[in-house]
């Protein structure tokens, strides 16, 4: 308050401060609440950055959705799905291994653009494959990552590890395409659901015999992750609202995870000691995408296979 009076809203509190900063009367009340108001409207103007880059992608996401409900009903995807070989128990699969390793084919991304040009994507899951991968992962969001399911089929066809779908999925319809192409996993964001929604297309996939992976970003997510019933949970350490990387995210979240759950650790991964180290903050799996595409496919993955399978790769939860 002082000289000031109070700061009944925050247009007013927008002027205020201005006249504060241009007088630089720093050190008192007026300037003490001022700085908190920078450090809220900071975090609040990122929030909502964040938030509109997501809520962008989403409405992508819904008008291409659309538009593939136009062409294939759900009664067709059904059928398609009677049609197709069982899915691979993905969770039994992470359990065999110290650490296991999920390589995904990925052109680009939001935070980094154009990582690399693959026109064979089933000829780098091979490689992944051959590298000793427990799994790959296939970005099939078309806007911002250049991904489809035209790559998911190419992937299943060449590949016999399980695969994940990797995608904003929001509907049912996608989940039952998710299987209809070969997915065995599926990616759910928290993020990106309400709390009903998660938990049915979490209940979808699994009645469909896939596993979901569901992504968290912060404490919240990860408690709603869990009372959606997850048994595989990924925590991405790319914060949403600046989109850098802050890998000890991962070892913050990792003690909130049950022993019967397993935790995947998603982004930050250059290499055999990164691998070490989430697999020391209590890491079961590993999700490499840009090392993998931007270096030497094979030899990345090579090298993050050996280290997970190492005496030190112990898991710390």
């Amino acid at each position: 308050m002082g000289a000031f009076g109070p700061l009944p809203d925050s247009s007013r509190e927008s002027q205020l401060c201005g006249v504060v900063d241009r007088s630089r009367m720093w050190g008192g009340r007026a300037h003490r609440a001022c700085l908190a108001y920078h450090r809220r409207h900071d975090r609040d103007s990122r929030e909502r950055g964040a938030m509109s880059v997501l809520t962008e992608i989403l409405d992508g996401v819904g008008i291409d959705l659309a538009a593939r409900e136009q062409q294939t009903s759900l009664a067709d995807l059904k059928r398609r799905v009677e049609r197709v070989p069982d899915p691979k128990d993905a969770l039994a699969v992470f359990r065999d291994s110290r650490v296991s390793v999920i390589a995904e084919v990925k052109r680009r991304s939001p935070s980094k653009g154009e990582l690399a040009t693959i026109t064979d994507p089933a000829a780098l899951a091979t490689e992944y494959e051959a590298a000793g991968a427990a799994a790959v992962s296939v970005l099939t969001e078309q806007r911002r990552f250049s991904g489809s399911l035209a790559d998911l089929d190419a992937v299943r066809r060449a590949v016999d590890v399980p695969l994940l779908r990797k995608d904003f999925i929001v509907s049912p319809y996608q989940v039952f395409e998710a299987r209809a192409h070969g997915a065995d996993i599926v990616l759910l964001i928290v993020a990106a659901l309400d709390q009903p929604r998660l938990v049915g297309l979490r209940e979808r996939i699994e009645s469909l015999g896939m596993t979901a992976l569901v992504e968290v970003h912060d404490e919240a997510e990860m408690v709603r992750a869990l009372d959606a019933g997850a048994q595989l949970v990924g925590v991405n350490a790319r914060d949403l609202h600046t989109l850098k990387i802050d890998r000890s995210t991962f070892a913050r979240l990792a003690p909130m995870v049950p022993p019967e759950v397993l935790a995947v650790a998603e982004s930050g991964i250059r290499g055999p000691h990164d691998l070490l180290a989430y697999a020391a903050a209590g890491a079961d799996v590993v999700l490499v995408g840009e090392a993998a595409v931007t270096g030497d496919p094979r030899q990345t993955v090579a090298d993050l296979v050996a280290a997970g399978a190492h005496p030190a790769a112990r898991v710390g939860r």
